[in-house]
This record gives C-alpha cells, structure tokens and sequence, in this order.
C-alpha cells in the first residue's frame, strides 16, 4: 500500500489538459520528444510543482516521489532529474513569447474570458548571485542592477510584466524582461503583443502612469488601442487642484472592497471632475494629443497625505529642536555645519517646501539657529490633498467620468497578482545559473498563475453572482474563495493505491477515507473540485 500527496494535482492537470500546454510547448520547441518525455510533459510537470509544493530543480525529482504525479500525469519521477528539467527551459527560452501569446489565446478562447479592460504592469524579482554581464547571453533577458520594487538595491534582478483581464483577474499575457530595462519603454511592446493575442477584438489597456510619454500615447493613437492612466505628477501643477471646486465634482457611486462592510460614514468617497491634458512632443512639428483629464478626490488619499505631512512635521521639529539645542557645540561648532544638518532634515523628513531657518552668530562666530515652518505653504499644500489626475482618450460616450476612474481601480487586480506570482508559486529564489534559464523559468512561473488564477475564477463563477461559500474557515464564515484558500484545502488530498483488487482512493490528510465516487457533495473540500468541474478519476493511475 502506497500513499502519496494528491492536492491540487488533477485540478491542474485537467486545466493544463484544456490549455493544451504541453502540445503547444511541444509544437513551439520541436525535437526535444525522447522514448519517454517530450518538452511540454516537462515543462507541464513544473507547472505543476509551482502549483502545490515549490521546488528548486535538483528537488523536482524528490517531489515528483512523493506526490502523485506518475498517477496524475503519466510521468515516472526519476524522469524529472534537474538536466531534464534544464534541457526542457534551454528548448522553451528561444520561444517564450510565442508560447505565453499562445497559451493566452487559447485560455481566451477555452475559458470565454473577456479580454475588453486589460490591465498592464511590471514588477521586479531580486535575484541572489553574482551573474557577470561577460557570462550572460544578451539574446535573452540580462539580469542588472535596476529600480527594485521591494528596494534591494544591492541585489541584481530580472522584471516581468503582466496583462491581468478585468474578467476574474486573468494574466492572459506575461512576457519576461532584463533587469535594467526602463518600465515606460515597454508599453508599446506589451501594446502589440497584446493586439496579437486577442486578434480582432477591441480592448482599453489600463496601466500606471509609465504609459503616459509622448512617444506611448502616439503608438497607443495610431493604434486604435483606448488607455487609462495616471498622468504622472510632475505633469500637473499645484495650482490647477487648488483652483477645483470640489462641491461642483461628480459624487462616484462606487465602494472599495476593503470598505464594503463598513458604515457609509466611514468609506472612502470619490468625487471626479474633467478637462482637457494637452501632451506635446519633444519637437515643435510633433503634433499636440489633446486627451480627457478625469480630477480625482479621494478622501482616503486626504487622510493618507495629512498622516504623512504630520509625521514629517512632528520629526522635522523633533530634530530641528535637537540640532538647535545643539549649534555651537561641539559637533555643530560653525555655521556651515548646522546649514549641512538642517538641510539633510529637511530632505529625510520631506519638509525642504516648508521648513525655514535663521542663523546668527555672535562675536566669537559661534552660530544661533531659529527655525518655522511657513503655515502658507502648508494652507496651500492642504488645498490640493486628495487630488490626482487620470488620463484617458475612451470617448465620453464610452464611459463618464466616473466610470474611467471604477475602470482604473481595477488596476489593483495585478498587483494581487504579483502577490500570488511571489507568494504561493514562489516565484523567488531563483536556483538557476544561466539567464535564459531564468527567464525561461520565470514564465513557467506566469503560466503556474495563469492555471492559479482560472482555478479561482471557475470556482467563483460556478458559485453564482454572490461568488460566496462556507467551509474554508473553522468559524464557517461565507467568504469569496480565494486562490490561496482552494489550493490549502486541496492540499489535503492524499493519495492511496493499493493493487489491482484494491482500487486507488482519495484520503483526507484529517483522517477521514473517502472513494473517489462516493460523498462528493458532502464535504466542502470534494464541493469545490465539483465546482470545478473536474473529474478526479481523469488520471493514468490503474482502473478497476
């Protein structure tokens, strides 16, 4: 008698089944088939490590022993030794855009999802290891030094970029790139491989405000692709939010999630106003784009910019006081020496606009400092608190005001995304050696989320408009079922095949035995593989 973890392992291999991963892989990287794995069964097999129990390639073989993937995908675990596994991503690296459009386009068309809203974003991974740029192939991304989102300026990295759909939050795209590479030169790029992957069909790309340059916006135009954005700040000057009257903007009938359950007197409101953003080119013949400007207020973002406003003004007094107290003696004995400290405050604490100072100094040179903050420019400061400005070329016959900002904010859809890319599917340590191995392991990453997040869309669909259900907490709250959530309780699925007189059934690791065809519907945790749609039996262990 034989036990081995189950999990998530048929669901993911009936999705991997309808998006036909492994034929497509196999189709792309032609002549990698051996007497017993081909390519895509491979790179299917790391899919589905990502998907249950994150490994670094040497560990594969030891996972693939342990769970049920011989049973669930046909493949013996001594196979996946970690040369197989680096021959497989070596095949798959010269072709990895082709194969993520692909498989895009048939999780499209497979799964019906509506690709009208796409949302578009980059994130960076920081990765440990020297990696000299002499031993790098340049045909492929280059891991460098960059601007790192988690601010690990001493680490080197490699970044991806996303396009999550507005329907159920699916990266129907990912596409991997070089540490260095700048964020607002790759719009464009994402743009067109987008337009490829969804073929006649009309979409609005909603992205941050890297999208708005001149040379994006131009491309985006004669491309016929509709966008929103945020116009970066430097593009707006304080004086046009303080001139807005707010009694005369739009009240938006929109509530965050994270505010649903609370009273109304205590939700964020938005209130939105519109007008024209003019963006000119670097020349003078370039022509001006003329674009609709939707004025956003935002109570929470009011609250947030006067938290921090406060907590930069109570440390910037805290310290000035101290470095008055401190001037003349012995580490501030000249006055350059308290103008070098004050400024350096003034920096750190975000005050430079409002802090000012005087320094005396009496007969033997020895300095005074008096110090204010100017209560003007914080009035002034406080007028535009709440206020930014969004960018977008929909006609208003498309959507008002108010909805392109309800359209913008389900920009938050991929930075969750990004959550779950480095979370559950560990998306880091990266134990690879070659910088096409990490791009190319890093989009069997993207295609790991891509099944993730079908998985969470198929169980939310197949609940119903409320996309609630209880049994995944202890106190059997209704809740949405998240990715995270179906795959914890999936986890719990062993395995137990016996011989040809015993047929294999499905073990609860609570204790509790149950065969395959048997109580479906009785527990919450077999409730969702019924949610699924997925038929468990679908494997290539031994029937009875």
């Amino acid at each position: 008698m034989v036990e081995n973890s189950l999990g998530a392992l048929p669901v993911a291999a009936e999705f991997l089944r309808r998006l036909d991963v492994a034929g497509i892989v196999d189709e792309v990287c032609p002549g990698g088939a051996s007497a017993h794995l081909s390519h895509g069964q491979v790179i299917e097999a790391l899919v589905a490590n990502r998907l249950t129990s994150p490994a670094p390639l040497v560990r594969v073989g030891d996972w693939a022993r342990t769970w049920a993937v011989e049973e669930v995908f046909g493949i013996e675990p001594d196979l996946l030794n970690d040369d197989r596994l680096a021959r497989a991503l070596d095949a798959i690296a010269p072709a990895l855009e082709q194969i993520a459009g692909t498989v895009g386009a048939r999780a499209i068309a497979e799964f019906g999802i509506e690709v009208s809203r796409l949302h578009w974003d980059m994130t960076s991974m920081s990765v440990h290891g020297a990696y000299p740029a002499d031993d790098q192939d340049e045909q492929y991304p280059v891991i460098s030094y960059g601007h790192p989102k988690d601010r690990r300026v001493d680490l080197k990295q490699v970044q991806a970029g996303l396009a999550v759909s507005a329907d159920g939050g699916i990266p129907v795209h990912a596409r991997v790139f070089g540490g260095g590479v700048a964020e607002v030169s790759q719009v464009v790029g994402a743009m067109k491989d987008l337009r490829a992957m969804t073929g006649e069909r009309k979409f609005w790309m909603i992205a941050d405000s890297k999208l708005v340059s001149y040379p994006n916006v131009t491309a985006l135009l004669a491309a016929g692709v509709d966008f929103i954005a945020p116009v970066p700040a430097a593009q707006v000057k304080d004086e046009v939010y303080a001139a807005l009257d707010l009694t005369q903007a739009q009240l938006v009938d929109w509530v965050p999630e994270r505010d649903e359950g609370k009273p109304a007197g205590e939700r964020e409101a938005y209130r939105v106003l519109e007008d024209i953003h003019t963006l000119a080119g670097p020349r003078k013949r370039d022509p001006v784009h003329r674009l609709r400007r939707i004025l956003v207020h935002s109570t929470a973002v009011v609250a947030g910019q006067r938290r921090a406003r406060q907590k930069g003004l109570a440390g910037a007094g805290e310290e000035m006081d101290k470095l008055a107290g401190a001037a003349g003696g012995r580490h501030y004995k000249t006055r350059e020496k308290v103008i070098a400290r004050a400024g350096v405050i003034a920096a750190k604490r975000r005050v430079t606009a409002c802090l000012r100072w005087t320094i005396t100094t009496d007969e033997h040179g020895t300095p005074t400092l008096a110090w204010h903050f100017d209560q003007d420019v914080l009035n002034a400061e406080a007028a535009v608190d709440g206020w930014y400005a969004l960018l977008t070329s929909i006609p208003a016959d498309q959507a008002d005001p108010a909805q392109v900002l309800i359209h913008y904010k389900g920009q938050g859809t991929v930075e969750r995304r990004y959550h779950d890319f480095k979370g559950p599917l560990a998306v880091a340590p990266v134990f690879v050696q070659h910088n096409r191995r990490v791009a190319a392991l890093i989009q069997v990453i993207c295609l790991a989320l891509l099944v993730f997040c079908l998985i969470e869309r198929q169980v939310r669909r197949a609940l119903g408009p409320e996309q609630t259900m209880t049994g995944l907490y202890p106190d059997n709250r209704r809740v949405r079922p998240t990715g995270r959530m179906i795959f914890y309780h999936l986890g719990e699925l062993t395995l137990r095949i016996g011989n040809v007189t015993d047929p294999p059934t499905v073990q609860i690791t609570r204790g509790v035995q149950l065969h395959l065809l048997h109580l479906l519907d009785l527990l919450h945790l077999l409730h969702l593989l019924d949610l699924l749609d997925t038929d468990i039996t679908r494997t290539r262990w031994p029937q009875t």
